[in-house]
């Protein structure tokens, strides 16, 4: 159910509405931006909906069947606003966003809310960035739990893990940038593969804050999953932390933490219960 005020209620059923739909984005660094496709900005709880720069959204469907929503926006980057380096660096991932509708020419009859949700893809054309709602119902299609798997189910360092991530983070600086993606630095002296699958948090430099993952490692130089968003230098600081590919030989060999490893490499696999199976079977047309 939607609340309305009985003031902007009034106003829908006039039959001659002054309306303008709003967008209020909540990025995870807690920067807010605030959109309007009307014809100037308006000022909603202390925040500027800019008219300048704004958003272009597909038709809100949804449905009483709990299914997940659909909306998609469309927009065009702008300076001050939505910058292609933001999109790309990754600032806008999982950004919270509110869609709403008020009278821009009484806006203390409040809004009426039409979508919350967050951001999910988001693919940039030229100067155009298209981006998919995902609706609060989105949570309810993820499958909650676990199954058995051979492989650990912790996160490295976590509650779960309880390694103490400190011991296997190294804090230095590049030396060489290869592109935007590959990078040495010579005070990494560890064996190939140490820091494969783990992660470089940024600490300086125009990346500042953001993480990716470590693809390779070997001699000193450092292959990430994907380029950053912005451009890597010489001098650039960062946190990169040892890798963990939730075997349990890795496990007892590299973090001499099998207590804690969450995963049952014991357990037969479906080849095996198949064989079995096939054994068994074969037995008993024997008999």
């Amino acid at each position: 159910m939607r609340v309305i005020s009985p003031q902007l209620e009034t106003h829908f059923g006039s039959g001659l509405t002054t309306l303008a739909t709003c967008w209020r984005l909540t990025r995870q660094d807690t920067t807010e931006l605030g959109f309007t496709d009307h014809d100037r900005a308006l000022v909603i709880d202390s925040l500027e909906y800019d008219s300048l720069a704004g958003f272009t959204p597909t038709t809100v469907e949804s449905k009483s069947n709990m299914s997940v929503d659909n909306l998609d926006l469309e927009g065009q980057t702008f300076p001050s606003k939505i910058t292609e380096s933001d999109l790309l660096a990754g600032l806008y991932d999982y950004a919270e966003i509110e869609i709403f509708m008020v009278n821009y020419e009484d806006l203390s009859q409040g809004k009426l809310v039409v979508k919350r949700g967050r951001l999910g893809e988001v693919t940039l054309n030229a100067q155009m960035f298209h981006a998919e709602v995902r609706g609060l119902t989105q949570h309810l299609s993820q499958t909650i739990g676990e199954v058995y798997s051979p492989s650990c189910r912790a996160v490295l360092g976590d509650s779960r893990c309880k390694v103490a991530l400190a011991s296997f983070t190294v804090t230095t600086t590049i030396t060489e940038v290869v592109n935007n993606q590959t990078f040495k630095a010579s005070a990494l002296t560890q064996a190939a593969g140490w820091f494969t699958g783990g992660e470089v948090e940024w600490t300086s430099g125009n990346n500042d804050g953001r993480r990716m993952e470590v693809k390779e490692f070997a001699s000193a130089q450092v292959v990430l999953a994907l380029p950053m968003g912005k451009s890597i230098q010489v001098g650039d600081e960062f946190k990169i932390i040892a890798g963990c590919d939730k075997t349990h030989e890795t496990c007892q060999a590299k973090f001499s933490n099998i207590l804690n490893f969450r995963g049952e490499p014991y357990v037969p696999g479906v080849d095996a219960l198949l064989t079995t199976a096939g054994t068994l079977s074969k037995g008993n047309r024997n008999d």
